[in-house]
């Protein structure tokens, strides 16, 4: 990943005022934006979302490509908001039919209409922003907003609808010539899609981007998201969750790498409250890499204290239990019912759960009391019933495949 060398004396007194001035912009940007969806939102009909992974890269390093094996880590189900798309929105076009600008105002008033969209509610990907110093700022103060909004409404009826906010960055990286190729391949593959649609008629054509075509362009625009987006995306390290994706592996590789940043991490996601209530009970991971160790632990000790019983166990699973594995190997699953006497001891029960675990067979086992006519009255003639118990053990392992001819 890129490092950047320190800053003399006189770039820091620069770059600091550059960021004052960014913050001031992005704070008259921000009021603004955020009074067209302030009555909605503080009075509850609309809901910003929950989590906003807000997402950035190089030119070529996968934007798309990537996207949907996020969606699928964080459980997200709307399509990403798509920052170019905005700038082609009808509101947009009307602005720019008008003959004016589209700055930054207009970009992130458009941007929390779209937050405020009903499939955004749990959780939304941001393609595309912030891309400068004052958007940054700007996803400061929108943090900064949902926080004091939660604050003012903890212990209230309305407190569900400001839920704790996760923001995180995330940044796909590749190197210059990473970069470049794939521009250039992208841009060939549009040109070479678009003359098949002209020759055939089928199918639509894609948009062309100039900036694919030109080896030039495609370094420009490379060094220029270097220098103007990744440096000040560094700025958010501090506040968010940040994620820099090796994104110039395959994609397999880029796929394994989301999926360990993206690891649930409930300290992160849980609201405080709820974390507190929970944290005491270990996690399955914790407790799943000892189990094996406990086992064997238990296995010793039955043999070691309790051998009697453990040698009639074994008795009974060679006698009733491994024959009705063989009768489901193909189907991996035998379930069997047992009345025998010896399974009324609890021991008995965990000893053959415990065996059959170790050999390899994922192994439960559940009593169910049931009652049962023993006699008949002689003065009443009534049945008089015998509460019993019947023990189930249900017994899990891979099945034999079945290979068909053709």
């Amino acid at each position: 990943m890129p490092t950047t060398p320190p800053p003399s004396t006189k770039q820091r007194d620069q770059l600091r005022a550059e960021s004052d001035e960014a913050v001031a912009q992005a704070t008259a940007i921000f009021q603004s934006a955020w009074s067209h969806i302030e009555p909605r939102v503080e009075s509850g009909p609309s809901r910003l979302p929950r989590e906003i992974i807000w997402l950035g890269g190089a030119p070529g390093a996968g934007k798309g490509t990537n996207t949907p094996f996020i969606l699928r880590e964080r459980g997200i189900t709307a399509p990403p908001i798509v920052t170019s798309d905005l700038l082609n929105a009808p509101e947009m076009r009307v602005l720019k039919d008008a003959g004016n600008l589209v700055g930054d105002a207009d970009v992130i008033r458009l941007l929390f209409e779209r937050l405020l969209e009903p499939a955004h509610t749990t959780g939304v990907v941001v393609d595309g922003f912030p891309r400068t110093r004052v958007q940054v700022e700007c996803v400061k103060l929108l943090y900064k907003k949902i926080l004091h909004l939660r604050a003012t409404n903890r212990g209230t009826p309305r407190a569900y609808l400001f839920p704790k906010p996760s923001f995180e960055i995330v940044v796909l990286y590749v190197g210059e010539k990473e970069s470049v190729e794939r521009q250039l391949k992208r841009g060939q593959e549009t040109v070479l899609h678009n003359q098949r649609v002209r020759d055939t008629g089928i199918r639509e054509l894609l948009d062309e981007r100039a900036t694919d075509l030109s080896e030039e362009a495609c370094r420009k625009r490379y060094r220029v998201f270097m220098e103007q987006t990744y440096d000040v995306l560094q700025s958010l390290k501090q506040t968010f969750h940040f994620h820099v994706i090796n994104a110039q592996s395959d994609i397999a590789s880029v796929e394994r790498a989301i999926i360990n940043e993206f690891r649930y991490q409930s300290s992160l996601e849980l609201d405080e409250e709820t974390f507190d209530a929970v944290r005491h009970i270990p996690l399955a991971s914790e407790i799943v890499v000892s189990a094996r160790q406990r086992l064997v632990e238990r296995l010793e000790s039955y043999q070691r204290e309790s051998s009697g019983l453990f040698r009639q166990v074994i008795a009974v699973i060679d006698r009733d239990f491994v024959p009705a594995i063989f009768v489901q190997a193909v189907t991996g699953l035998a379930e069997l019912t047992s009345d025998n006497e010896l399974f009324a001891n609890p021991l008995a029960r965990r000893m053959l759960v415990d065996v059959l675990n170790e050999r390899g067979y994922r192994t439960t086992a559940t009593v169910e009391m049931r009652e049962v006519p023993t006699r008949i009255d002689p003065a009443t003639y009534e049945i008089v019933l015998t509460t019993k118990p019947r023990y189930h053990f249900e017994v899990h392992f891979q099945g034999s495949p079945i290979r068909r001819g053709n």
